[in-house]
């Protein structure tokens, strides 16, 4: 092994996020990595749209313009290495932006590129299924990008050529951080376990503060520092034991509750979290608090990696627009409703004088009547509300006349309404996510470091088919009730967090004392789940269990109106999920209710 251990600290969860992470952390010092994660399926499709109107667009521009700018000299005197997906649908575009700063800043670095999963200029070629959904392909001409989700080896091999700064465009998430830890310790791909733990590591760091506090079911304890929360930094050791801290003296925390949650956010079977270089079992994973604001994790095991890539295409499906208005008084929740009955009463009206088609879907949600909760009952008493209405349309035109229509009621609409007055909203491009498999070898990958190019070796895999699994026995089902048994809400009993895959939402539930463990699996089975998302699912519900954290992850398809910017939903991703689950009542014993970590 090369080294024992790495630190590596995670200063990026999404594009967007606070520029000031990777100062933050490297004054905190002794760092040998810094890891940003700036991707999703949508951030894709806007990158793809800027490159086709300016062909040296398409990448992070704040990465490279704000974060490079900033801290490069920095960087350069404490030999920290950069592992950066930055580079979205145009990679290169943005390590040439890097060189430049680089030479003109007089500094010793070298950029690399991992270049080979934009697979876009093969829209006309794909004869795909959607892998969910068995669907065919959608018009090439609809399309705004395809991107093979690539591993971690490539980036590796770039730092062990000698790059300090890794650029790549679409990899999985947690494979800025594995392909450190694959340089670092000389992990080969027959390393399963410790590739797994490469990979939960990764996870762990990809949503920055949520690791540290951010999002977290326990929020009032991280109340008072949520402007400064510290983003995570991890010690990996070569066997694969995970620390994770944050710097001293920031805000936030680092506990098992906010390590497990993020451990269980977004993904859907435990035993089988698939990525380009190994298949992660992360359901005998255990989590320990070793110190203030310091947690370990150790126990992920792995098998050998598939066969494929999965590769995300966007396409644009329509057009989608929406708005808000506020009311407030006696039946609000009504007169909210009332108004936009009437908006798309007048919108429909027009539609058929324009002869342009109906609305393809249409959403409205009162805001404060308990539409997101599920609980319908709450309209009546709700004074105030904010009514949300959108629709999809083939044609922008039928939205505008849809936005038309809302701002005409202004004087027609029930007593009550109000709002925050700017620039009126506007249609937008529906994308849709269609994803699905290609076989890794039909995927060359290369190491570009400006002057010359290697080519990057592939990962071979093997099908994996999740039947086979030894699952984990359910805890048993608790004795019969006592006279001692009392009824709490499941927050009481658990910490939460909820997220998205497409179309599909999961919700991590965590015990917070393992005794509460078998009461949580007990009542949340299928029926009751499906019940308390009546109102959303469409789809079906899966439950997993993970004794090592005591923990459980619920998964919802076809819950989320199509996910992302596909869905009209005011939670397209899902994140409000968990608080929804989280009032479940649950039949404890009083001890146990008492009883808090």
């Amino acid at each position: 092994m090369r080294e024992s251990t790495i630190r590596i600290g995670g200063a990026s969860g999404y594009w967007g996020d606070d520029p000031t992470a990777a100062a933050q952390l490297l004054q905190a010092g002794d760092l040998d990595y810094l890891v940003f994660d700036y991707l999703a399926e949508v951030t894709l499709s806007i990158m793809a749209r800027a490159r086709s109107k300016d062909p040296s667009q398409g990448y992070a521009r704040d990465f490279v313009d704000v974060v490079m700018r900033r801290n490069l000299p920095e960087i350069a005197r404490r030999q920290v290495r950069i592992i950066s997906n930055a580079g979205g649908v145009n990679p290169q575009a943005c390590a040439q932006a890097v060189r430049d700063m680089v030479a003109e800043m007089g500094l010793d670095l070298t950029a690399a590129v991992v270049l080979g999963d934009d697979l876009t200029d093969r829209a006309s070629d794909l004869n795909a299924r959607e892998m969910f959904t068995g669907e065919p392909a959608p018009d090439p001409s609809s399309v705004f990008s395809i991107n093979a989700y690539l591993g971690a080896f490539p980036i590796a091999r770039a730092l062990t050529d000698g790059a300090d700064i890794v650029i790549t465009g679409r990899c999985v998430d947690s494979a800025v951080t594995l392909g450190a830890c694959i340089h670092a310790f000389n992990w080969d791909s027959n390393d399963h376990d410790r590739l797994a733990a490469g990979t939960l590591a990764g996870h762990i760091l990809e949503c920055g503060t949520q690791a540290t506090g951010g999002n977290f079911t326990d929020w009032h304890l991280v109340a008072d520092s949520l402007d400064r929360l510290g983003y995570p930094i991890c010690e990996i050791s070569a066997n694969g034991t995970i620390d994770i801290s944050k710097p001293e003296g920031t805000g936030g925390l680092v506990s098992i509750g906010t390590i497990a949650e993020q451990m269980l956010y977004e993904i859907a079977d435990p035993q089988a979290y698939v990525v380009p270089d190994v298949v992660c079992d992360f359901s005998r994973v255990t989590i320990a608090q070793i110190g203030q604001d310091k947690v370990r994790l150790s126990g992920a095991r792995g098998h050998p990696p598939t066969p494929d890539y999965k590769v995300s295409l966007t396409y644009l499906d329509g057009w989608r627009a929406g708005s808000t208005a506020s009311f407030y008084g006696s039946n609000a929740a009504a007169k909210a409703q009332s108004f936009c009955d009437a908006v798309f009463a007048r919108a429909r009206s027009a539609l058929r004088q324009m002869n342009l088609s109906d609305y393809t879907e249409t959403s409205v949600e009162i805001i404060g009547a308990g539409s997101q909760m599920g609980n319908t009952g709450l309209g009546a008493a709700a004074q105030e509300v904010v009514a949300k209405f959108a629709a999809r349309h083939p044609d922008k035109a039928g939205l505008e006349v849809l936005l038309r229509a809302a701002s005409g009621m202004g004087l027609s609409a029930p007593p009550g309404l109000s709002g925050f007055f700017g620039t009126r909203a506007r249609p937008s491009p529906l994308v849709r996510l269609f994803s699905f498999l290609v076989p890794k070898g039909n995927v060359p990958v290369t190491i570009d470091f400006g002057t010359t190019q290697i080519a990057a070796d592939i990962v071979e895999g093997t099908p994996f088919d999740p039947a086979g699994l030894t699952r984990p026995a359910p805890p048993p089902r608790p004795a019969e009730e006592t006279d001692d048994m009392v009824t709490v809400p499941l927050e009481q009993l658990a910490w939460g967090r909820s997220g998205d895959k497409g179309d599909t939402a999961n919700i991590g539930i965590i015990a917070r004392h393992p005794d509460a463990l078998p009461y949580i699996w007990h009542t949340l089975d299928q029926a009751a789940v499906a019940a308390r998302f009546a109102h959303v699912l469409d789809g079906e519900v899966s439950r997993y269990l993970l004794p090592g954290c005591n923990g459980m992850n619920v998964v919802l398809t076809r819950t989320l109106g199509g996910g992302g910017v596909a869905s009209l939903r005011n939670d397209a991703l899902g994140k409000g999920f968990a608080q929804v689950l989280l009032q479940t009542p649950v039949r404890v014993p009083r001890p146990l209710a008492e009883a808090r970590t």
